[in-house]
């Protein structure tokens, strides 16, 4: 079996096509072929992976300027011409799109040209490239319910996610409570504003609260200072660029302060944390906000929308969380009910059908 995935960009769309690669070369000893662009994080982590990858030039046509979106518009049928001679060479039996930039000039292609697609969509709310061609696929694997709408034959799978956070241990009965920061890889700058400015307030008020805040390698020396001038005892928080353990960080939190990527709300299901979710107001289409509603709507997460979260906000949410463990135990509980363990070999099986493997 030949399968080619097209997409990427973000680590929540390539780091859940790897693991579907994965899961197909394991289960049907599958034969794969990435699709991407040199700007996205597949340039780096797909050949990391040992999978080859074919660069297509396509570009962006959300929140950029006029320019950027009239040379994206010029570049897209050369895109798709080019992904038309990749499927010729390579003749996949299906092709996946994961949602980015080059994930639409293949979807076009393998649809153009009569191959079977499937659709895999993260967000609560699909990216402008799978919402373009969603009624066209053959079927689509979705993580979230209300984007099932977008899409022929879709099926509520899931993100695939790493193993260890389905099997994380519980945390120990009185232990310190611990608050897990992070906005992601490359950090979060509102948060990194925000927390210095209520560190000494919020450790004041939890006894024996300890923080852990990854900001990101861009934030992280000026967001150390700031929390070295915020008088919080320094003894009690830790600033990191990168947090490589991620599992064995959110094993040891009580609570994750976050935003809310599709990969990271996965996570914290599959984990069974509570979270205070701040989503990322310049998100495509607001989907980190629809994301996080779904998580709050269920009672296994809070939400606060950036523009309205002044230190004070931030302070008492986390104040009142961190005070109620019933509370936490239940938005654990709630969590974990929206996770999907069994997600890369559902989806590794959709594609093995449309494919005419199975």
């Amino acid at each position: 079996m030949r399968i080619l995935i097209a997409g990427g960009g973000t680590g929540g769309h390539i780091i859940p096509a790897l693991a579907i690669a994965d899961e197909l070369k394991s289960l049907y000893g599958a034969e794969m072929l990435f699709v991407g662009t040199s700007r996205g994080l597949e340039s780096k982590l797909v050949p990391q992976a040992g999978y080859p990858l074919e660069l297509i030039q396509v570009g962006q046509l959300k929140n950029v300027s006029l320019i950027t979106r009239l040379r994206t518009l010029a570049d897209l049928p050369l895109s798709v011409l080019h992904c038309r001679g990749l499927l010729r060479r390579f003749r996949p039996d299906a092709v996946v799109g994961v949602g980015g930039y080059a994930s639409g000039p293949a979807m076009g292609a393998a649809v153009l040209s009569g191959i079977p697609t499937l659709a895999f969509e993260p967000n609560a709310f699909p990216g402008l490239a799978n919402r373009l061609v969603g009624k066209r696929v053959s079927a689509a694997a979705v993580n979230f319910a209300p984007a099932a709408k977008f899409f022929r034959n879709a099926e509520i799978t899931g993100i695939p996610v790493r193993k260890e956070f389905f099997a994380l241990p519980p945390r120990p009965e009185g232990a310190p409570p611990h608050l897990l920061v992070f906005g992601g890889s490359q950090g979060a700058r509102a948060l990194n504003a925000l927390m210095p400015k209520i560190a000494a307030q919020l450790l004041a008020a939890v006894p024996e609260l300890t923080i852990l805040h990854q900001t990101g390698a861009r934030h992280a020396e000026t967001t150390l200072d700031a929390y070295q001038q915020s008088g919080a005892d320094p003894a009690r928080w830790q600033v990191a660029a990168f947090l490589d353990d991620m599992g064995a960080r959110f094993a040891a939190a009580d609570l994750v302060l976050a935003r809310s990527g599709a990969s990271t709300v996965a996570e914290l299901a599959a984990a069974g944390k509570p979270s205070l979710l701040i989503p990322f107001p310049q998100a495509a289409d607001d989907h980190q906000r629809k994301n996080a509603e779904v998580l709050a709507s269920a009672g296994a997460a809070e939400m606060l929308i950036e523009a309205e979260t002044t230190p004070e906000r931030l302070s008492d949410s986390l104040t009142r969380l961190l005070g109620d463990p019933a509370r936490l135990r239940a938005m654990s509980a709630t969590a974990r009910t929206l996770a999907h363990p069994d997600a890369s070999e559902r989806i590794a099986r959709m594609v093995a059908r449309i494919a005419g493997k199975a």
